[in-house]
């Protein structure tokens, strides 16, 4: 069973910053694509970001030039590292992964972690 344990979320200013990470257990697939969501207003799943199993990254809109996506190769945790945050980026942060490449569409994703809480406050 694949599991996905985020953390890092909490509550910040404007204009601050955040790391999350997502630490994964129990995968039996050598690649991976992993990405993260967050819950919108209308309860949907938002993709922010997503390293592909070929390691190509692609960010959404919202999030490009702010956020950066990483990845541990040995140990496989994921990690996103949240500047220059707005309110609008308050949300409940979700890392998701699958075997091989995926879209950044929830869809597309298998495995799901608990979830984080991000607050960004004006």
């Amino acid at each position: 069973q694949v599991q996905l344990v985020e953390s890092g979320g909490g509550s910040v200013q404007a204009g601050g910053s955040l790391r999350l990470s997502c630490t994964p257990s129990g995968f039996t697939e050598n690649l991976y694509s992993m990405a993260w969501f967050r819950q919108t207003l209308t309860n949907k799943r938002e993709g922010v970001a997503v390293i592909h199993s070929d390691d190509y990254i692609v960010y959404s809109d919202s999030v490009k030039g702010r956020f950066t996506i990483s990845r541990d190769k040995v140990k496989r945790t994921l990690h996103l590292q949240m500047n220059s945050l707005k309110p609008e980026d308050s949300s409940i942060y979700y890392c998701a992964a699958s075997a091989g490449w995926q879209r950044l569409a929830p869809a597309d994703y298998k495995y799901w972690g608990q979830g984080t809480q991000v607050t960004v406050s004006s």
